[in-house]
């Protein structure tokens, strides 16, 4: 495949960190983990990370988290706010712990929150937004903050996708209350499998650390916001469990790889801008296809392409020319989410026809970008 998805981004630097670990003979969760936890959180200047075994899993205990808070901001059959196109389990956590999803349309070009939509949205009900910045775009969150400010209402980030992205000189991240990450292969860094989740909340760090192993106390700080106080005897606490938790952790490996990527992700973020000015020249303003609006200074996961409406051509001519060229392509995340069998299992609502959303669905896919320089490839688009 000449124009691939993604590409690998480990170097003698992986590999080192990987014989690390071996040599160390500690392969679960331990000090390379808290070292990628702290530098992590360092670099988008909050005050806690969590790392976990994936994206999907930030996103269930970051929505998680929120109904073991004391004096807790949700409850079931609270009314969460979702745009209607990201990835499945950007969902399924707020319907597993039995929120009323209400599903609101994207703008065709950012692809991001229609806030329109969003503002006409929200109801007495409305307890929770959470904003996806995808395919590594910002949302415009001076205006969310616009939309809910004096009101009773949490915002927080699904930004699995847009690891480095930027908003009014803020990384995106460290917006929302909490915020979701992940580090798997075809990201922004990747750590074989991995996730984190950040906030700047104590209380809430630690629902976080007895979430993420099994609900027991075991990796709580002496002194915490759960327990008071935990026993000096370490047997005492070594199979205490207070939370209905998981087993989520992320294994050493992980830990270290992350350190080593993070050093990189200012040159791959470099490249992927470098490669994303090349795509906006050619493809600005293409008479067939709408590319993605920048908001902020985005981290450019990849390239979205989405046949205007109402034109003589269609997406399977699309998808002809890109495997003509040697470029492999996906649907943009999964779609319009609202049209997946799944959500027979969730209670959701729909705010309109979400026009823009089923429009992407069946005209829209997006091609990969990438840490290196792939400027002769991307040129191949002059012909379309």
């Amino acid at each position: 495949m000449p124009y691939p998805l993604a590409t690998n981004t480990w170097d003698n630097d992986e590999h080192e960190a990987i014989k690390r670990v071996i040599n160390s003979g500690n392969f679960t969760m331990g000090r390379e983990v808290s070292n990628f936890e702290k530098i992590f959180s360092e670099y988008h200047k909050r005050k806690y990370a969590v790392m976990v075994n994936s994206g999907s899993s930030a996103n269930l205990l970051m929505v998680a988290s929120l109904f073991f808070k004391k004096d807790s901001p949700l409850q079931p059959g609270d009314e969460v706010i979702v745009p209607a196109i990201s990835w499945s389990t950007t969902y399924t956590p707020l319907s597993q712990y039995g929120l009323k999803i209400k599903f609101v349309d994207v703008d065709i070009n950012t692809m991001n929150f229609d806030l329109e939509q969003l503002s006409a949205a929200i109801s007495e009900e409305t307890r929770l937004i959470l904003a996806v910045n995808l395919l590594g775009n910002p949302n415009n969150f001076n205006k969310i903050d616009a939309i809910i400010k004096g009101r009773n209402i949490y915002l927080i980030e699904d930004n699995c996708e847009s690891l480095g992205a930027e908003f009014s000189g803020k990384k995106t991240g460290s917006f929302g209350f909490l915020s979701s990450f992940s580090c798997f292969f075809s990201h922004h860094i990747s750590t074989m499998e991995g996730g984190l989740i950040l906030t700047d909340d104590e209380e809430i760090y630690h629902v976080l650390l007895c979430l993420r192993a099994h609900g027991w106390t075991r990796d709580l700080p002496t002194k915490n916001l759960l327990t008071g106080f935990k026993s000096e005897d370490p047997f005492e606490e070594s199979f205490k469990f207070i939370l209905p938790g998981y087993n989520v952790r992320p294994l050493e490996f992980s830990g270290a790889i992350g350190v080593e990527q993070l050093k990189k992700l200012p040159l791959f973020l470099a490249e992927r801008r470098k490669n994303a000015e090349i795509f906006k020249n050619i493809m600005g303003g293409h008479p067939r296809i709408i590319i993605q609006t920048e908001i902020g200074n985005s981290s450019w996961f990849g390239f979205s392409l989405i046949v205007r409406p109402d034109i003589d051509y269609s997406r399977n001519q699309l998808r002809e020319f890109l495997d003509k060229n040697g470029f492999e392509y996906r649907p943009i995340v999964a779609g319009n989410f609202t049209e997946q069998k799944v959500l027979e299992y969730m209670n959701f609502k729909c705010v309109g026809s979400l026009k823009n959303a089923r429009h992407i669905q069946r005209n829209g896919l997006f091609i990969g970008n990438h840490h290196q320089d792939f400027s002769s490839k991307l040129h191949l688009l002059n012909a379309l």
